[in-house]
């Protein structure tokens, strides 16, 4: 491990002075690997699949793992997004001139070596690759041992990609372990070779990286996700999002976990949400009032409302109107992702205003909480913390920045 960091160090100094079409090349040509036959990633996700149902992994757990030939072409999509996206290194995002004529200016930079830990999905592997290499940094992934096939797969397409391009093949490296002391080695910080650690995973994983990192952590927790339904939503329209939010993919972060539905109109919109969630195949767990709308649901624990699923399973729960919507979200959430469904737009200012979640959505599902939805071609995670990055977590947000000051001779009196 050790010398996957200095590696990691000299790669990092490369990349910092690539060129922008370098970067873009070797990142097309590593598209093209990602489709190109026979279908070795395929392939190998199938040894990950057959591993996983011997071990007898849930379907929603296995639904993280799986690849396909359209999920294939999405990764390799997203791979040739992030090559097209304007290089952020270099870019200068604020200048000015003091009256000494000193001229000074902030341009972005590199953050250097960045460690991505994550589990089941092998996609971050193209995506963290992705990403760190725009952003002219090197990058060092250890994917779980669920995907490692998968990854191993998807990494050699990647780093032919990056030798097509002249670009250093230790730019993206895969630790090639299955072995848990690795994690604490990179935790470690790889003897100063390290400088940012990006856990993507569950709440076990991102506690222990928080525990005992000793680099900075871009902190991405678990995504209790909530929707609050207001009085006077449109029911047509809450159907439609709440469907969407929970069932689209209910193993991904951004899928909500717990309802909320305004008392005030909840003659007309709980009992039609609950019904279409549980007709749809999701357990329902309420409070009293929700139990009451429908035979099938069963009674939720103070537990259920500080729980993710990531499953067919959602809360749900009756509240006092927007405030109290507020309250329930900053007790038990996440900081993630959190929704208002409401016409009244007074209310969805309040809530937008209000939630100290990294996203917060009106409108909308909150499925669309993902790097790639946003326009950042995909992400390394979603911070979830207040310090540097937060929300989807893109190329841009994979830089720092540096001071630059050209003077004619001044000299401080």
């Amino acid at each position: 491990m050790a010398a996957i960091g200095q590696r990691a160090r000299a790669a990092a100094r490369a990349l910092a002075l690539a060129p922008a079409q370098a970067k873009a090349d070797g990142l097309m040509a590593a598209a093209r690997a990602i489709r190109a036959p026979p279908p070795a990633i395929l392939a190998a996700n199938e040894d990950d699949l057959a591993a996983a149902r011997a071990a007898g992994m849930s379907a929603a757990l296995q639904d993280r793992l799986v690849l396909n030939e359209g999920r294939l072409e999405a990764i390799a999509g997203a791979v040739e997004e992030i090559a097209a996206l304007p290089d952020p290194v270099g870019q200068v995002t604020e200048s000015w001139e003091r009256p000494n004529g000193l001229r000074l200016e902030r341009v972005r930079t590199p953050l250097g070596v960045i460690g991505v830990i994550y589990e089941s999905r092998p996609n971050v592997t193209a995506d963290a690759g992705s990403l760190c290499l725009k952003a002219g940094n090197a990058v060092i992934l250890r994917g779980g041992s669920d995907s490692f096939h998968s990854s191993r797969a998807i990494h050699a397409a990647m780093v032919e990609g990056l030798i097509s391009a002249g670009l250093p093949a230790d730019a993206i490296q895969l630790v090639p372990t299955r072995d848990r002391a690795a994690v604490g080695e990179l935790l470690a910080g790889l003897g100063g070779n390290l400088d940012v650690i990006v856990p993507r995973g569950g709440k076990s994983l991102v506690a222990r990286v928080q525990a005992e990192a000793r680099v900075p952590v871009f902190a991405h927790l678990e995504g209790l996700v909530h929707i609050y339904v207001d009085k006077g939503a449109d029911l047509g329209k809450a159907l439609s999002i709440v469907k969407n939010a929970k069932l689209r993919r209910t193993s991904v972060c951004g899928a909500a976990e717990t309802l909320l539905v305004d008392r005030a109109d909840a003659a007309r919109l709980l009992a039609p949400l609950v019904t279409m969630l549980l007709d749809e195949g999701c357990a329902v767990r309420g409070d009293a009032d929700t139990q009451a709308a429908d035979t099938r649901v069963s009674a939720a624990t103070e537990e259920d409302w500080r729980t993710e699923y990531l499953d067919a399973v959602i809360s749900v729960k009756l509240v006092d109107g927007v405030g109290a919507a507020i309250d329930h979200i900053e007790t038990y959430g996440s900081h993630h992702t959190d929704a208002i469904l409401t016409e009244d737009a007074e209310v969805a200012e309040r809530f937008l205003s209000e939630v100290d979640s990294a996203i917060v959505v009106h409108n909308a599902s909150t499925q669309f909480a993902d790097g790639g939805e946003f326009g950042f071609g995909g992400e390394i995670g979603i911070a979830t913390g207040r310090m540097h990055a937060r929300g989807p977590v893109g190329a841009e947000q994979l830089t720092s920045f540096k001071y630059r000051v050209r003077g004619t001779g001044q000299i401080r009196p």
